[in-house]
């Protein structure tokens, strides 16, 4: 389901020109991208206005992220 909510949204921001389709992310290919920036546990995972939010850990600390629409992963404050 949460895989689902996800890829439709990454369809609906590309089809209305958001992002572009090769940032339409499947939740593997998030959760991948997130641990490639050296982030761990990521879960939680949810669609926001300011992309896509997860919680994760790093330097064994939680942290909140979003990817935006560039697919950049930032941490929230």
């Amino acid at each position: 389901m949460q895989k689902q909510i996800i890829a439709s949204a990454a369809l609906l921001l590309a089809s209305a020109g958001g992002i572009s389709p090769a940032i339409a992310l499947t939740q593997e290919e998030l959760v991948a991208r997130i641990q490639a920036a050296g982030y761990a546990d990521v879960r939680d995972i949810k669609s926001t206005a300011e992309g896509i939010s997860a919680k994760a850990v790093k330097d064994g600390k939680p942290v909140r992220l979003v990817v935006d629409s560039s697919g950049q992963v930032k941490e929230q404050k």
